[in-house]
């Protein structure tokens, strides 16, 4: 079944579009946006999937990074989930914004009650890319992969997770080890259990000692960033990549903080980053 459309708005020669449809891997309704550049119009183009932080929505990425009029000039098609479902009626799903709706962190639970709801691996890497390529005038063949802080780590870790499915990959200001912040334990715990083993699977870090991604990774983060030293952890990815043989450019700018005024100055370079793999 097709998604239904929400709204569309013509913009810098393409169309921004927000979507909603009935999602099988998360048993309820899920919500999407769309930005398809000019050049589709004449055939498929490559997609870049953008994968948001905590508490943002579909709507955040499109609204805030000003990401439409060099991704018009490049020829990608953007493409940004929400972060969860919602309106799952799971006690302690709302409330904290650390934690649930809103908070998803792109893993698949494993335990009760959010292994039900709480599926956004999945959807995210599987059930999105094929209604995309369903309905939509995308190469799926040529896709890429980025996001920013929770959805940094999303990013990271769905490509290490899903070799061959990603062609470039760029995060900003991600989560680099979530086992090892307070973010990252608050979700782990609850969504996978307290075996911290099982942990590592969705970590970066702990999957470079086993895994690459065949190309250079593009980070950039912000030096005044509130949330650099207790929960990305930017030098613990970095020492990862260098220790075991990733190409990775951590790229550190002075006086940014970790919202998206920081996303904004630097989008250019991700999208610019992204059509070169994607070519």
């Amino acid at each position: 079944m097709a998604p239904e459309r929400l709204s569309s708005h013509r913009c810098f020669g393409g169309t921004q579009a927000f979507y909603r449809h009935e999602s099988r891997e998360t048993s309820g309704a899920m919500r999407f946006s769309v930005f398809t550049p000019p050049q589709a119009e004449h055939g498929k183009v490559p997609v870049l999937f953008y994968l948001a932080g905590l508490t943002c929505t579909e709507e955040t990425f499109p609204i805030k990074a000003g990401a439409q009029r060099m991704a018009a000039e490049l020829g990608l098609m953007l493409v940004a989930p929400d972060t969860s479902p919602r309106d799952t009626g799971i006690a302690g799903a709302t409330g904290d914004w650390e934690f649930g709706e809103g908070a998803g962190f792109y893993l698949d639970a494993t335990e009760a009650p959010w292994r039900e709801r709480f599926r956004m691996e999945s959807y995210v890497v599987h059930e999105l890319p094929a209604l995309i390529a369903e309905h939509f005038p995308a190469e799926l063949s040529r896709c890429g992969l980025f996001g920013h802080s929770m959805g940094g780590h999303g990013a990271l870790v769905l490509a290490l997770r899903n070799p061959g499915r990603y062609r470039s990959l760029s995060a900003f200001a991600p989560i680099g080890a979530p086992s090892q912040c307070p973010w990252g334990e608050k979700a782990f715990s609850r969504y996978l259990g307290n075996d911290r083993k099982q942990w590592l699977a969705h970590d970066a870090c702990a999957l470079l000692e086993g895994r690459r991604f065949p190309g250079r990774i593009l980070i950039d983060q912000g030096t005044e960033d509130k949330f650099i030293h207790e929960q990305l952890r930017p030098e613990m990815l970095e020492r990862a990549a260098l220790t075991h043989g990733q190409e990775l450019s951590l790229r550190r700018h002075t006086g940014y903080d970790h919202g998206y005024y920081f996303i904004a100055s630097l989008v250019e370079d991700h999208l610019r980053h992204h059509a070169a793999n994607l070519a």
